[in-house]
């Protein structure tokens, strides 16, 4: 029996006399290569000077010396497309066994459809040699394609069955930063994948994702192990080769400027001049590219600056990363750094300012978050402004029997109560959202019933754990009591509050939380805010962020404020029209009202 050494000195001795091939993958794709116009804006014959910077990630690929090639890129630089190159290389010239993950079944099966189907169909070089998916022949499906001398088959990282003791020698992983870290009992299928290379000496493995957050990301992990390569230009002026850098971009006329002679030129001028890759480490074997949005031949800087206004004004209005998070993602190619996995609970109570009525100027809308525990509703009321900053109104227990109707009609009462300010205009709460997935939930959703037959804004919500999801996912309808019902991606709506939670200078995102004893917002409800933290573990050597109780802690008031932020979410409010009136409401009331109201403050004794 040869031993592993023997067979390593073998394919050692293989790669060493293997004739390098003839014909690279860009200079088939030119030569071969027909864009499919359901795929392409520029459907034709394919022409990689039009991107210059896709020839080396391509010819790279066939280089004897090279097993392992990363590319961590923006969108919007035909990543795809040089994928089905690569794959459209080894169907025709270079056949071999081949893989390509997908982070989902239905992902695959679009790329196959979308994708893969119409280059086949339109490249006449291909068209021959892979029979239609819709014959009988079961080598040839829309998963699983096969030709002489070799296949590939297109799997979802969700379901890594078909890895099963299936030699490979082409793995494409795509968008790997959207895997699970585990597929079940089989664990890492990237590691599952390219354990099937092991039998090839000339084995290929190729990874290709958007990033996603700092320390998580599967790409950046990859990214940093490389050659670590950038695409740089020569400075129209003097020369100096840079990578495109997005902050020496100048907005007002879009135009870049060059880190050594800091002259300003524009996309045109940059590209007039030739382009290269320079890698940070150009020894190592394994090749990695990082790209930006700004060297897409598909995108001009002009978009890409209002793509950022426009996610910059987005975190104004809502004061969540979201937007921005993706601009950073899939324009630039960067990871994320989450903005923050804890929150300081001192600086949280030292901050705390006494408000002189019920409402704070500034507060446009009122929304609450219900939870039905077994003795009580805790209820949070929560003021938001423009851009949702927001201020803590009143956190209220209410002690009760959940089981009994009476109970139910008590928190009715609480939230319907009008809210005003010192100039004597008054709030209602415009949105309520109730947990319906603990305590009592037949009860709830009788209430909820009742609710909508009134026509108010009283929601049902259940929490759904796991990165992904955003805050505001789904809305159903219960089957059994055909009660409105939104699924809640809790964990998104904790990365923002705690986001928020860290922002220092008021106005968007801003938390404001009240000294007055009776509005109940003292150090044990701060706690209970900021009770969870963001903990990262890895599992099967992949990283997974996880939200995680800490000890002692209560967590309702956290989960009143996700509640309280998904009511206003629900509402989608415009925050200029708001404004307009709680401005008519002051002029409207009358100068005896205003007097009253101004002695009122919140209601206190009613409840415990």
């Amino acid at each position: 029996m040869i031993d592993k050494k023997t067979v390593l000195l073998f394919q050692k001795i293989a790669k060493t006399l293997a004739p390098p091939p003839t014909l690279k993958i860009s200079e088939w794709a030119d030569k071969y290569r027909r864009l499919s116009s359901e795929a392409s804006a520029e459907a034709g014959k394919w022409n990689t000077a039009r991107a210059e910077f896709q020839r080396e990630i391509m010819d790279c690929v066939i280089d004897s010396e090279v097993e392992d090639v990363v590319v961590m890129s923006s969108a919007q630089v035909g990543k795809t497309e040089i994928l089905l190159n690569m794959i459209a290389y080894f169907i025709d010239y270079d056949p071999s066994p081949m893989i390509l993950v997908q982070p989902t079944d239905l992902l695959a099966q679009a790329f196959s459809k979308d994708r893969l189907a119409p280059m086949i169909r339109d490249t006449p070089r291909l068209k021959d040699k892979i029979a239609d998916s819709k014959s009988r022949d079961s080598e040839n499906t829309i998963l699983h394609k096969k030709f002489i001398g070799g296949h590939i088959t297109m799997i979802g990282a969700n379901t890594p069955t078909n890895l099963a003791s299936r030699p490979i020698r082409i793995v494409l992983c795509d968008e790997v930063d959207r895997y699970p870290a585990s597929a079940g009992k089989e664990g890492d299928v990237i590691k599952l994948a390219e354990k099937r290379t092991n039998n090839f000496w000339n084995r290929k493995k190729i990874k290709v994702s958007t990033p996603t957050i700092k320390g998580q990301s599967a790409i950046e992990k990859e990214y940093q192990n490389s050659s670590q390569g950038e695409w740089c230009v020569a400075c129209p002026s003097c020369g100096f080769y840079q990578k495109y850098n997005f902050h020496n971009l100048r907005f007002e006329d879009a135009k870049m400027k060059c880190v050594h002679c800091e002259q300003y030129f524009t996309k045109t001028e940059w590209e007039s001049h030739k382009g290269k890759w320079i890698h940070l480490f150009p020894n190592n074997k394994k090749r990695g590219f990082h790209l930006n949005e700004m060297a897409s031949a598909w995108r001009s800087w002009e978009e890409i600056i209002a793509d950022f206004q426009t996610a910059k004004e987005d975190f104004k209005q809502t004061g969540s990363y979201e937007a921005l998070k993706v601009f950073i993602n899939t324009a630039l190619g960067e990871t994320w750094e989450l903005q923050g996995k804890s929150a300081n609970n001192d600086s949280l109570i030292e901050r705390r300012e006494p408000y002189f009525a019920d409402l704070p100027e500034g507060v446009l809308l009122l929304t609450a978050g219900v939870d039905v525990q077994d003795d009580r509703f805790e209820v949070e009321v929560v003021g938001w402004g423009k851009g949702f900053e927001s201020w803590g109104i009143q956190y209220q227990k209410i002690y009760c029997n959940p089981a009994k109707e009476e109970s139910w009609k008590e928190l009715e009462t609480f939230l319907e109560r009008e809210y005003y300010f010192q100039k004597g205009n008054g709030l209602l709460i415009a949105a309520t959202c109730i947990d319906t997935g603990g305590h009592h939930t037949d009860e709830s959703y009788q209430f909820l019933k009742k609710m909508e037959r009134k026509n108010k804004r009283i929601y049902g919500v259940k929490g759904m754990g796991g990165a992904g999801f955003p805050l505001l996912y789904k809305e159903s309808r219960n089957t059994k009591n055909k009660v409105r019902i939104f699924l809640l991606g809790v964990d998104a709506g904790k990365e923002k509050l705690l986001a928020r939670l860290q922002i220092e200078e008021k106005g968007a995102g801003y938390c404001h939380f009240p000294t007055n004893e009776e509005r109940n917002y003292d150090e044990k409800y701060i706690k209970g805010l900021t009770s969870e933290q963001l903990i990262t573990s890895f599992v099967n050597g992949r990283p997974k962020t996880k939200w995680v109780k800490k000890s002692g802690a209560r967590n309702e008031p956290l989960d009143l404020r996700n509640y309280a932020t998904a009511a206003a979410e629900i509402l989608n409010p415009k925050w200029d029209s708001l404004e307009k009136k709680v401005t008519a409401g002051i002029n409207y009331m009358k100068k005896s009202e205003k007097v009253q109201v101004k002695k009122r403050g919140p209601v206190k004794g009613l409840y415990v």
